[in-house]
């Protein structure tokens, strides 16, 4: 679709005009660039008619390399110079995208690979339906038993002459590898797959009554926290006067307010904000239960003005916050969450030891219990399957342990 909404021709091409207004209301290229890219969309534009080529069909990253390589060749240039040639005809084809004209994929996605062998394919089918297990529960359990049949391959094993002591090497193996989290998240899924390999018949005896796992101390170090006026620091230090400033700090004060981890931010739609009834409907990503919450003023206004100055207008995805580099898909790992906290964080000053994904949710959690809030009502807004969970942020509340705390004898 054009400016006015009509349609274009299908064999009209994109005016550098038509590429202007797409790139500045994607509020992401410079006018500086877009004179280089112009410069590269021309050159591109001269091969293709040269070499008979269909432009909207060589919008694809084989077709920018090609092309590449063949301006390389005739000026003599090393092709590993020229990647902003690649970056130029990219922007063509988000151009092509918002106009309407079904540019190809820029890169095909691979398809995904089944598991490799008969036994792990039959597997990963009971987790899905018999378990209940989502995909990236499924895919995690088969890289830990891929690391396992690595280790009996090693020993000259099979699945079907793997003995306890095979298994306990392995996890040995594996504690001297990965955090001790890390190596119970591993033996779980060995005594999961010990227990399949049991009742269809591929082992004789009960292995995973004697899978030891890591003890894991329910609560054993209280969960990291930032002051309250380190928090507000942070919020402040945002600069708000680029679109990305308006998405970090929406963003930020969300997780701060609500106590929302990276799952529920990242994984927000357009569609879960109703602006009319003002509530804001939000999933947990682990239990993939739904609940409304208030959309509080300050909150609704920091995402109004993200949404109306900040988001880029055509956006593939209907996601709340996205990346904001072409195509503006959704963020999409707590990784993306947490490079956003350590940057800002860094611009406030802050020198706290830990900044994860999960900072705001506990720093706000010790601000509730501070000021008084119900355990059970936090505990519920938090979202905890297990009530108990709140007591791990009775822990870093400092000044309702001060309240509490007793005298030093003389």
């Amino acid at each position: 679709m054009d400016r006015q909404g009509a349609q274009r021709p299908a064999e009209a091409l994109p005016r550098p005009e038509d590429m202007l207004w797409v790139w500045r209301a994607d509020r992401c290229v410079q006018d500086s660039s877009a004179g280089v890219y112009l410069q590269w969309i021309t050159r591109f534009r001269a091969y293709c008619a040269r070499q008979g080529l269909g432009e909207r069909t060589e919008l694809t990253l084989s077709g920018a390399r090609r092309f590449i390589k063949h301006y390389a060749q005739l000026r003599r240039l090393d092709p590993g110079r020229l990647g902003g040639a690649r970056t130029a005809l990219y922007a063509l084809s988000r151009v092509y995208q918002v106009m309407g004209l079904d540019p190809p994929l820029w890169q095909p996605r691979a398809p995904a690979q089944p598991p490799g062998t008969k036994l792990l394919r039959e597997y990963a089918d009971q987790l899905r339906r018999r378990r209940g297990n989502p995909e990236v529960t499924v895919h995690k359990k088969l890289a830990h038993i891929g690391k396992l049949s690595d280790h009996l391959a090693g020993s000259g094993k099979a699945w079907n002459t793997m003995a306890l002591t095979d298994i306990d090497a392995f996890l040995i193996r594996c504690a001297d590898r990965y955090a001790r989290s890390t190596v119970a998240d591993i033996a779980g899924s060995v005594r999961c797959f010990s227990r399949f390999l049991l009742a269809t018949g591929r082992i004789s005896l009960d292995l995973a009554v004697a899978v030891v796992s890591p003890r894991q101390p329910k609560l054993e170090r209280p969960r990291r926290a930032l002051p309250w006026t380190d928090v507000q620091r942070l919020l402040r230090s945002v600069d708000t006067s680029s679109p990305s400033g308006l998405r970090d700090h929406a963003l930020l004060l969300m997780m701060n307010t609500y106590g929302f981890g990276a799952g529920e931010v990242i994984g927000m739609q357009l569609q879960d904000i109703d602006w009319i009834a003002t509530t804001l409907k939000v999933v947990r990503p682990k239990t993939g239960v739904a609940f409304t919450l208030p959309l509080l003023p300050p909150v609704a206004k920091v995402l109004a003005l993200w949404l109306r100055d900040g988001r880029p207008p055509n956006t593939p995805t209907r996601h709340v916050f996205v990346r904001m580099k072409m195509p503006f898909s959704p963020l999409s790992a707590a990784s993306a969450v947490r490079h956003i906290l350590v940057k800002h964080a860094k611009a406030a000053g802050l020198d706290a030891p830990y900044l994860g994904s999960h900072v705001l949710r506990h720093s706000n959690a010790a601000r509730q219990v501070d000021l008084g809030i119900r355990p059970r009502v936090l505990s519920d807004l938090l979202g905890h399957r297990d009530p108990e969970s709140i007591s791990a942020y009775v822990r870093i509340a400092a000044e309702t342990l001060r309240d509490v705390s007793l005298p030093v004898p003389a």
